[in-house]
């Protein structure tokens, strides 16, 4: 039987290494100080009130809000490669943007059908919100809003309650918590999870895409939207 990865140390190596490069060495031992200790055995206060303050000092100390993007979009948790190398190798072939968008969002219903084993219902409802792997495409740029943590979606359809919401929402941890408190995370983090989406477009097109982030729930949003730009 072989053990789960360390999540914190996993994502705190990434980091280490989107900051290579972009932040000196000065900056960079700054913003990881105090986090060399951090597992996911760690106590949850001890890891939020670092990561608040690692956002923070990296808001004050890279000065180029690209390259804080650029940052901790290196970050980012990924789609399994293996599952879009068929969507990649068609759009090779015809460059039909269209035609890939829609292979994504065909693949994302399939699994909440046989993944999440939802009923047409409430693939309907989370279809007709946009939500989930493929988005919406709007010319040369995809409009991706995350769809809520798997385990809470149903209880965040039926939550009247603006703040549970948010708390049911995330996939990330770290941000659950954060939302459970009276405490704030810098926006600068959610591009951690706008690397997911501009993961799964660069390996099909095989180019650099850009992401932004539209809405959050750092920004008392009820969704995290994130806009992907495609190359013309």
């Amino acid at each position: 039987m072989t053990s789960q990865p360390d999540f914190e140390k996993a994502w705190l190596e990434k980091l280490s290494q989107g900051l290579d490069g972009r932040a000196s060495k000065e900056n960079k031992a700054d913003i990881l100080s105090g986090s060399e200790q951090l597992s996911d055995v760690s106590k949850r206060e001890t890891i939020i009130d670092w990561s608040i303050q690692a956002m923070s000092k990296l808001d004050k100390l890279v000065d180029d809000e690209q390259t804080r993007h650029d940052i901790l979009t290196a970050c980012a948790c990924h789609y399994p490669k293996e599952q879009l190398q068929l969507i990649k190798e068609e759009y090779a072939q015809t460059r039909n943007i269209k035609q890939a968008h829609q292979r994504l969002q065909d693949q994302f219903e399939a699994f909440l059908s046989k993944g999440l084993n939802l009923d047409e219902d409430m693939i309907e409802e989370v279809v007709s919100r946009g939500w989930g792997l493929a988005g919406i495409i709007e010319g040369n740029t995809v409009i991706a809003t995350k769809i809520p943590k798997s385990e809470n979606l149903k209880a965040y359809l039926t939550e009247t309650d603006p703040d549970k919401r948010r708390q049911y929402y995330c996939h990330c941890r770290r941000v659950r918590d954060i939302l459970k408190s009276d405490q704030e995370l810098s926006v600068t983090y959610c591009y951690c999870g706008a690397g997911y989406y501009q993961g799964i477009w660069e390996e099909i097109l095989q180019q650099p895409v850009e992401v932004e982030v539209l809405e959050s729930l750092m920004k008392g949003d009820l969704v995290c939207k994130i806009a992907v730009h495609l190359p013309d």
